[in-house]
Order: structure tokens, then C-alpha cells, then sequence
């Protein structure tokens, strides 16, 4: 009876280690409820799949918010530190809010103005970002390189290096930061609220104002078409193109930049979605 009762116990520690995993990698959807009750069924615990036959509804695609050039001059230019640097770095990169979160100071050359993204956070754990192609290398504008320079002079060192992080020297977290920074920064802005995707997408969209090559746009997004990770990361050098478009997306991001009649604005409302 009590081998009986240890092999259980630990078909379902696996079990809860498994669903963890998912839950780290897949969110809070139905992955992660899929998995455990594919592993009981196997384990013989139940005989059947409630899954099975399961038809979701179909995904729509909504109309997504945009920055206006105006409106990200506004943000960067009021914010506090640290998350005026962090909402620069996530308009000029396109970064994810979880490849900021796990940013490291070491993953930044400045001399070369490039940034290096080799891990991300979620609530306070540390990971791979969300694919292959996630693990990229890009430039930055010297604009917004000299700023991080200034920024890290006053940095306070975590034990993960992290460039962003709490006062325990743990990763931010996306949904404190929007509620308690960014809606209220917002507000008293006179903007919509919005979460950190939408830095993102007004980077895409800006990207596509400029005419930035299709190659360009998915590699500085992590787009890219998944390769060998070896030749996708170690042998990647920065083109001329990406360090054009890194120039171009600082000289308008600057929160003394160049102001924008309506017409020039390569801002707006519209249907692309950028994952």
C-alpha cells in the first residue's frame, strides 16, 4: 500500500512540476489544465479526456492602440526614473515587457549601441524568451545609448544585474508597473490607458513609416524566422540597416525631438497586431 501510495505521490509531484513549466512558458490559459489532465489519463487515474472534441472559439483580431510620436515624447519626457529609461527602451526596441524586465546590465554594449536580449521575466522568475528567434542582437540609437550611459551611472547594482528591478532587486512586475506607474503617468497626461504592448506595436508601426526592410522589422522584434541558434545569435553582426532605422527611431523618440504635423505623424490607430 505505501509503495502504491509513493508512486502516486510522485507521478503527481512531476505532474505539478510539469504544469509549472507551462504555466511559466504558456500563461494561465488552457495549456496548462490540457497537461494535467493528459497526465492523469495516462497514469490511469481518470479514462477519459474532457478536452477531447473541445472546439474554442475563433480568435478575432481587435484594433490595436497606438502611440502618437507627440504622445511618446510626452511619456518619456515626464516620467520618473527608472521608467523613463524603460519607456524609452520599449518605444526605440520594441522589446517585450518581459525582455526588458530581464535585462541585464551586461547584455548592453554601449560602446557599439547594441542590445543583446537573452532572457526575459515573469513574475519574478527569470527564463528564455518566448522563442528561438526572441534570443536576437540589435542596435540602438547613439541617442538613447548616451542616455543609458548616463542612466547606469546612477544605477543601483541587484544580484541579477537586472537594469530594472524592485528594491529587493527582484524582476518588475507587468501588471504592478501598469497600474501604479504607467495608468496613473497616463492620466494625468491626458492619453488612453494602455499596457506595455502598446509601446511595442507603435514600434512596429513606426518601423513601417520608415520603410524599415521586412528583415530588419522581424529581427529587431524577434520575428525572425527560427534558425540555428548558434548562427542566429553568435555569428549575428548589426547591418547598416538596423543601425539606419535605430538612428531614425531615436531622432524621433527623443523627448526633445523633432515635433510632427498630423500628416507626418507615422503613428496611429490601425489593425496590424504584433505579437
Amino acid at each position: 500500500m505505501s509503495d502504491r501510495f509513493e508512486w502516486r505521490s510522485d507521478k503527481l509531484t512531476s505532474c505539478r512540476k510539469l504544469t509549472l513549466k507551462v504555466l511559466q512558458e504558456k500563461g494561465t490559459g488552457h495549456a496548462p489544465r490540457i497537461v494535467m489532465w493528459k497526465c492523469a489519463k495516462a497514469w490511469g487515474y481518470v479514462n477519459h479526456n474532457p478536452f477531447d472534441g473541445l472546439v474554442l472559439p475563433k480568435i478575432t483580431h481587435q484594433r490595436r492602440f497606438f502611440f502618437a510620436i507627440e504622445e511618446i515624447q510626452r511619456i518619456i519626457k515626464a516620467a520618473d526614473e527608472p521608467y523613463k529609461t524603460l519607456y524609452w527602451l520599449a518605444a526605440e526596441t520594441g522589446m517585450r515587457a518581459g525582455e526588458l524586465f530581464g535585462l541585464r546590465t551586461e547584455d548592453i554594449d554601449l560602446d557599439r549601441c547594441v542590445i543583446n536580449v537573452w532572457q526575459s521575466a515573469w513574475r519574478d522568475v527569470i527564463q528564455t524568451p518566448k522563442s528561438t528567434s526572441s534570443i536576437r542582437q540589435f542596435a540602438i540609437s547613439p541617442t538613447l545609448s548616451a542616455h543609458l550611459r548616463s542612466f547606469l551611472t546612477s544605477w543601483r547594482p541587484n544580484p541579477l544585474n537586472l537594469v530594472f528591478a524592485t528594491k529587493r532587486g527582484k524582476p518588475l512586475d507587468r501588471g504592478n508597473l501598469v497600474v501604479w506607474k504607467l495608468h496613473p503617468l497616463l492620466d494625468s497626461l491626458g492619453i488612453k490607458r494602455c499596457g506595455m504592448h502598446a509601446f511595442r506595436h507603435t514600434n512596429g508601426s513606426l518601423m513601417d513609416r520608415l520603410n524599415a526592410p521586412m528583415k530588419v522589422r522581424q529581427e529587431r522584434l524577434g520575428h525572425a524566422p527560427g534558425s540555428d541558434i548558434t548562427m542566429a545569435v553568435y555569428t549575428h553582426v548589426v547591418g547598416d540597416d538596423d543601425r539606419q532605422i535605430a538612428a531614425k527611431l531615436g531622432e524621433i523618440l527623443a523627448p526633445n525631438g523633432p515635433k510632427f504635423s498630423h500628416d507626418e505623424t507615422p503613428i496611429g490607430q490601425g489593425p496590424a497586431t504584433i505579437q
